[in-house]
């Protein structure tokens, strides 16, 4: 058998049944886990925060890093969504995965959906695990199917299914300030002709205790706390595909070492000093829609995982949207008085 090649992409031939299944699926789940009120995401319903950022381009990238967004030094406005990637609710002391959305505006260049060809938004999807649950789409579709399942498809499920056992079990943490956490995109990406995937890496002087008696809402209060007398930094970084059966794109599941393949820092992300816990803020980020489709071709989503999120994450916006009345637009600035109620 000849070995993989670099940045290349290997589809299942039934890769896109188990998708049409998932966003079915994931449809239905939205509808009921939310019978009133606001048709929420299917996965992060629940935000810390969304944040106004700066994203700052390196100054002398090495060529090699010189890539779409990262081609010269500057800086974009970013809008960054923090949240919870649990389905419900809950409390924040819950053991669980956190998401950081990084949405940037300004980017010249057309990009990959044909629709939104003429947005001027590259959004990057980050989690705070360095590998996502499931090796590909019908893992993922089937440990759904189980999740919405009995009891015994669950424990089926499980029992044939260590790996997904043991990722699921290092991702769940609990966290005291979503501005303090390592985050990785897990899935990998074009740049320029190679393949990487993505980390947000936290500047912490001083790390925040998580709270004796905490509060149901306690991470969002500790990032407003944050940023109402200082800053946030972040290094964003990025990890070359150095070998294509060890670091593999199809399997999302799998970690890409950093021994062989270490990060590289390509940008500095300065979460400003604000004041952002407010029903105006929450109703923006709740409007907001995030896909690592959003792209230039330059940074093309790759792998299983990454095509099947270019169909349920659009299935899932237009329904929500259209459910809860409010038009899907991406956001050109930090107005929210302007823009609010009709960005996605």
């Amino acid at each position: 058998m000849q070995n993989k090649q670099l940045a290349r992409e290997y589809a299942p031939v039934d890769e896109q049944k188990f998708t049409r299944d998932l966003a079915g699926r994931l449809k239905a789940k939205i509808v009921e886990d939310h019978r009133s009120g606001i048709m929420r995401r299917d996965a992060h319903p629940k935000m810390h925060g969304v944040v106004k950022a700066e994203f700052i381009i390196e100054p002398d990238l090495p060529q090699a890093l010189r890539v779409g967004v990262f081609r010269q030094p500057g800086v974009y406005p970013a809008w960054i969504r923090f949240s919870n990637a649990d389905a419900g609710l809950g409390p924040d002391i819950r053991r669980g995965i956190r998401g950081m959305a990084i949405k940037l505006m300004d980017v010249a260049g057309e990009k990959i959906l044909h629709d939104e060809k003429n947005e001027r938004t590259q959004d990057f999807l980050l989690i705070s695990t360095n590998v996502f649950l499931t090796r590909d789409v019908r893992e993922f579709d089937n440990l759904t199917r189980a999740l919405t399942g009995s009891i015994l498809a669950k424990i089926v499920f499980f029992l044939r299914h260590w790996r997904v056992v043991r990722n699921v079990f290092k991702s769940m943490k609990r966290f005291a300030n979503p501005l303090q956490i390592r985050y990785w995109s897990t899935t990998p990406y074009l740049f320029g002709n190679a393949a990487v995937k993505y980390s947000a890496i936290p500047h912490v002087d001083a790390a925040d205790a998580i709270p004796g008696n905490p509060d149901k809402d306690f991470l969002r209060k500790a990032m407003a706390a944050q940023l109402a007398h200082g800053t946030a930094v972040f290094d964003f970084a990025v990890q070359f595909q150095a070998d294509a059966d060890r670091m593999p794109i199809e399997d999302s599941g799998c970690e890409w070492s950093e021994t062989v393949s270490p990060f590289r820092k390509i940008a500095t992300i300065k979460i400003l000093q604000q004041h952002c816990d407010d029903e105006k803020h929450r109703q923006f980020g709740e409007n907001l829609s995030y896909t690592p489709w959003h792209s230039l071709p330059e940074h093309r989503p790759l792998g299983g995982i990454n095509r099947a999120r270019r169909v349920v994450y659009r299935t899932i916006s237009m329904f929500r949207h259209a459910q809860n009345n409010v038009p899907m637009q991406e956001p050109a600035g930090f107005d929210i008085e302007k823009s609010g109620a009709e960005c996605r």
